[in-house]
């Protein structure tokens, strides 16, 4: 598949921390496409990721989704359905949760600068995103992954980090 095959609204599904930011953030640089992170709609700036009220989060999703060129990563199933219906492409990663869990270590250990890092936030190891990772993750990827396969859309499928490298050398996209 080529990148152009997704069309210019790309949504980009996955468990947390397995590189949903850092892949919106590539293809919306190789595309000219506006990259919205929906951790940065859903939670309040300036906070150590205090959530926003739901009906603003929607208000700001739903604006987001309205524009004509977009890739947004993010799940947050409240908003999905009006998200693929104005979505022309779909990717998924679903890798394990041992790698989403060392890659959450990495990153709020090591990464001080990261794409989608919440304006003004702390990243800091917190029991809630473990347990969430662990416990929460596997149960919606069955979800997330029937959603994906209902999805009348051009899409692809990434089940590992090796398949999210060769997807970045592929596509030619530069970190």
């Amino acid at each position: 598949m080529k990148l152009s095959d997704l069309g210019d609204r790309i949504c980009v599904l996955g468990p947390s921390n397995s590189g949903k930011s850092t892949l919106a953030d590539a293809i919306a640089r190789k595309r000219g496409l506006e990259p919205v992170h929906l951790d940065l709609l859903h939670h309040l700036p300036d906070t150590d990721w205090e959530p926003r009220p739901k009906a603003e989060f929607i208000a700001l999703h739903d604006a987001a989704i309205a524009g004509e060129r977009w890739v947004m990563d993010g799940n947050y199933s409240i908003c999905m359905p009006q998200r693929f219906q104005r979505a022309t492409g779909l990717i998924l990663l679903d890798i394990s949760t041992p790698a989403s869990l060392l890659r959450y270590f990495r990153r709020t250990l090591f990464e001080k600068e990261r794409r989608g890092a919440l304006q003004g936030g702390r990243d800091s190891v917190k029991w809630d995103m473990i347990r969430h990772i662990a416990v929460t993750t596997p149960k919606n990827r069955e979800r997330y992954q029937a959603l994906f396969e209902q999805a009348d859309l051009p899409k692809l499928q990434l089940s590992s980090i090796k398949a999210i490298k060769q997807c970045f050398r592929k596509w030619d996209l530069a970190r």
